[in-house]
């Protein structure tokens, strides 16, 4: 019989290293409600400090805390870079001398460097037929949590999809299949049918998201959407964003097969999570350029002696 996780605690205080690899890996692992926090770490100490070197505190976005630093005023600067941080996303270290900056009593010097941990990014993929086969393996490599949605048990049951979470709903029960989807997370519709791809979408532009791909041919798109915000209008409602709905989902490589349409999708989630755009890094001919340019140079400066 598995063991129940322990209760995390809830205010600082001394924990084993386990129990502090625990919540971090649960937090990395998306399975805390909270998907952030700012990790410091003793990194060198001097003379008497509260804290040895290694001793850690987590700091959860939502102002939990696991572990210490050592207290009093030290533990307050660390505690104020941790929510820099937690702002910024970027690590910081901070160093002080206990009596000299900070009017404690011990005579050491603690330095504790900050860094900022993530949840992995989660990837729901509605469907599980040829295209998500492809993808979950592909997305799961470039380090994303791929959750698999689909009525059709035995084809959850695919070697492909042995390293991710598979959820047995249809797509119009997508609601009670992921009831926690949050802003950040990605989702991939691709049902073996236009109905259900419709049902899909129709209900993910309402729930919390930051990329929602539907796979589909232009006429699709069209046809699909066309109805879709058709029911918004005759009800009177206001539009859904459709800032972050993209449809056809992924970039345009020209791929058909479904190897290559999960390239394409991965390219354009690696495009949004990165800040690219998509376009060739290939810079040959300014190369080329740069060097004829300078051959030119050395040839009237030649001609000019």
């Amino acid at each position: 019989m598995s063991r129940a996780p322990d209760p995390k605690p809830a205010a600082v205080g001394s924990v084993s290293a386990a129990q502090l690899a625990r919540a971090v890996y649960e937090l990395l692992d998306g399975r805390d409600a909270v998907r952030e926090a700012a990790l410091a770490t003793v990194i060198r100490r001097s003379g008497s400090a509260p804290q040895i070197a290694g001793a850690r505190m987590l700091v959860y976005a939502d102002g939990r805390t696991l572990g210490t630093v050592g207290g009093g005023a030290i533990e307050l600067e660390v505690l104020d870079a941790c929510r820099q941080v937690l702002r910024t996303g970027k690590p910081r270290t901070v160093e002080a001398h206990l009596v000299r900056d900070l009017g404690m009593c011990c005579g050491g010097a603690m330095e504790v460097f900050v860094e900022y941990l993530q949840a992995e990014a989660r990837l729901v993929i509605v469907g599980a037929g040829h295209v998500a086969q492809a993808l979950a393996p592909l997305a799961h490599s470039i380090g994303l949590r791929v959750v698999v949605v689909d009525d059709r048990e035995e084809l959850l049951e695919e070697p492909a999809f042995e390293q991710v979470e598979r959820l047995a709903f249809d797509a119009d029960e997508i609601d009670e299949a992921i009831p926690d989807l949050c802003e950040r997370d990605l989702i991939v519709i691709v049902t073996r049918d236009h109905a259900r791809d419709e049902k899909a979408l129709a209900k993910l532009l309402e729930r919390p998201h930051a990329y929602l791909g539907m796979i589909g041919s232009r006429r699709k798109v069209h046809t699909v959407l066309a109805r879709v915000l058709r029911r918004y209008d005759e009800r009177g409602r206001e539009r859904p964003d459709l800032s972050r709905v993209h449809a056809p989902v992924g970039l345009a490589l020209g791929g058909r097969t479904p190897p290559e349409i999960a390239v394409s999708i991965a390219a354009e989630l690696i495009a949004l999570r990165h800040g690219g755009d998509g376009s060739t890094m290939n810079m040959v001919a300014e190369a080329v350029g740069r060097l004829d340019g300078a051959r030119a140079d050395q040839t009237v400066c030649a001609d000019q002696d």
